[in-house]
């Protein structure tokens, strides 16, 4: 549960600090979707076509795009599926497992608000809320990596200096991270354990699924393009890695056009293992 405060004046006194809380749901110790995120799963419900329920819950298609796409990455099951067409193209729909979140939201969103009554009335003798948001927002932390997926560690190969983690994002979807053996024991992590890993865009790269290449990168992920949109010089592409799971590269126009990419056509992101993060809570 995200929380902020909000200012609010008491007859005869200066500002007391108030205190509001929006309704998200955690995985694993981690915000993955709140009322916006639940407001375009029922849209979605209702409509059955991303482009309807962006503009229907006041979205642009691409906030609603990457908003479906981070829920899936990090749900263990994919909530939207897209139906034949495309990403312009047919439809989407909420799975059996996304209509399951949803109206446990809805069930949960209802108790949670009687609790907040409650609390604003608590809330009026206390003094240093102020002090309390800004310490909150001190230590909350946002990643600019395009790429975040929830896994489990499957194996850590350890070395003198340093250790290679696999772990398995779901799908079918393995990712290698090398990293420290310091940061092995300070993230806590051992084979079972949960774990984020984060990736940025322009560390992918892209090649022909077909072409046949033997590369020294330890990752190599293969899926449908999704999606290719060029800038003015760069641009993005979205695979498709099955299960539920995405992965986006930022590359340069001139090797989209050298590749060929286009929707509808396989290709595989490679990237290093030193250019995976690791996260754990």
């Amino acid at each position: 549960m995200t929380q902020h405060t909000e200012g609010r004046t008491g007859a005869g006194t200066a500002d007391l600090p108030g205190f509001d809380a929006e309704l998200q749901f955690c995985l694993a110790g981690r915000r993955f979707a709140g009322r916006r995120h639940m407001v375009l799963l029922r849209k979605i419900a209702e409509l059955g076509t991303l482009t309807a329920a962006a503009r229907a819950a006041g979205m642009s298609y691409k906030a609603a795009w990457d908003a479906v796409e981070a829920m899936n990455n990090l749900a263990p099951r994919p909530l939207v599926e897209s139906a034949a067409g495309g990403r312009h193209g047919g439809g989407s729909r909420i799975t059996a497992h996304g209509l399951r979140q949803l109206r446990l939201f809805e069930r949960v969103e209802v108790m949670h608000r009687r609790y907040l009554n409650k609390l604003h009335a608590d809330l009026q003798a206390l003094d240093e809320m102020e002090d309390f948001r800004q310490l909150m927002e001190r230590l909350e932390m946002k990643s600019s990596a395009r790429n975040q997926f929830h896994g489990t560690v499957l194996a850590i190969a350890s070395g003198p200096v340093n250790a290679e983690v696999t772990l398995d994002i779901g799908g079918g979807n393995r990712l290698v991270a090398m990293i420290t053996q310091g940061s092995v024991e300070r993230l806590g992590l051992s084979p079972g354990n949960a774990a984020y890993a984060l990736v940025k865009a322009t560390s992918i790269l892209l090649t022909d699924a077909d072409d046949g290449l033997r590369l020294s990168t330890r990752n190599r992920l293969c899926g449908e393009v999704v999606w290719c949109r060029e800038g003015a010089v760069n641009g993005e592409v979205t695979l498709d890695l099955g299960g539920g799971k995405t992965l986006t590269s930022i590359l340069t126009n001139e090797s989209i056009g050298h590749l060929e990419l286009r929707e509808g056509m396989r290709a595989c992101a490679v990237f290093k293992a030193s250019s995976v993060i690791l996260a754990t809570r």
